[in-house]
């Protein structure tokens, strides 16, 4: 069986160490934080994060990263890899680095995947598609994509990471699994802006439909492929997130169309994105206007009523 080490012991990184620990890896759960470490290996439940899933016995918890396994999941919130990994570079570049997050960095614009390659010298790849951490726990039947450039890795970690519950599909295009992770996010956001609104499920549909055009518009832009934004990473991911209060950036945007704006302090990877892809669209003239309106909204720039006014006062044209 695989080493396997999982950084990051939030919900997705928690009940990835659980899943593979059931099925008889070596599996090391390094929480960043010293005190956190400390309480799941004492209470053996990641009980603000992943509540009523009991840690099996055999997964060793630590916060120390210089024991690692060969294959290293990073599972962690987009925006804090980039100071992670200048901060741990020498220790992980030997590594191949599995990124388990879906977002793009706000100060670079570049994917989890991308910044592996920027940080340090470990082989990077993605694992992504519709899933909620909730179900992975419970041993639910999950279907992900995994993404590596170098197809005899990815066919090696294909094989060391599946499960009897967790199917991988293998891909070789990164960044369209990279993308397709992070922009559902931002269609989320939208489509609970709609939903809170009271607009009602047609304009959840029109906005996951448009919104998967854009998302498509964007990871061309970047070389992805088609095929794979069609996939689980992509349309997979989008169909899940944009349908159930489980998903948080759906939840968030439910709640902030009603005037909430209490998280519970989960992290909302759509917002820091929409801002991210929103910049890069106006610097290379990309047409993505729920993007935009999501950004608008979610920075304060704009009254939700204005944003949906402006979205439905658009030129007509053919789809």
């Amino acid at each position: 069986m695989s080493k396997i080490s999982v950084i990051g012991a939030g919900a997705f990184g928690t009940a990835l160490a659980v899943q593979f620990a059931r099925f008889g890896h070596e599996v090391t759960l390094c929480a960043r934080d010293e005190k956190k470490a400390l309480t799941l290996a004492k209470t053996r439940e990641n009980a603000d994060r992943l509540p009523g899933v009991t840690l099996p016995d055999g997964l060793k918890i630590s916060n120390d990263l210089t024991d690692l396994g060969k294959v290293v999941l990073l599972a962690m919130p987009a925006q804090a890899i980039a100071p992670f990994l200048r901060a741990n570079a020498q220790s992980l570049s030997a590594t191949t680095m599995v990124a388990c997050c879906k977002g793009i960095d706000i100060e670079t614009g570049l994917g989890p995947a991308d910044l592996i390659t920027h940080f340090t010298q470990a082989v990077p790849a993605v694992l992504t598609g519709p899933s909620f951490a909730a179900d992975i726990a419970k041993g639910l039947p999950t279907a992900l994509t995994l993404a590596c450039a170098d197809d005899a890795v990815g066919t090696d970690l294909q094989t060391a990471l599946a499960t009897d519950t967790v199917r991988l599909y293998r891909s070789t295009d990164v960044k369209g699994a990279q993308l397709g992770g992070a922009l559902k996010n931002i269609m989320a956001i939208a489509c609970g802006l709609a939903i809170g609104a009271g607009l009602g499920e047609s304009a959840r549909a029109a906005l996951m439909t448009r919104g998967f055009a854009e998302m498509n518009r964007f990871a061309q832009s970047r070389g992805a492929h088609m095929q794979t934004l069609a996939g689980l990473s992509g349309f997979g991911d989008l169909a899940l997130t944009c349908t159930s209060m489980q998903s948080r950036n759906f939840a968030f945007g439910v709640g902030l169309a009603k005037g909430e704006t209490n998280t519970l302090g989960k992290t909302v990877e759509g917002v820091a994105t929409a801002k991210a892809v929103a910049g890069l669209s106006v610097v290379e003239g990309l047409d993505l206007p729920i993007t935009q309106l999501v950004y608008a909204v979610t920075d304060g720039k704009m009254p939700l009523a204005d944003a949906i006014s402006a979205l439905l006062s658009r030129p007509l044209k053919e789809e």
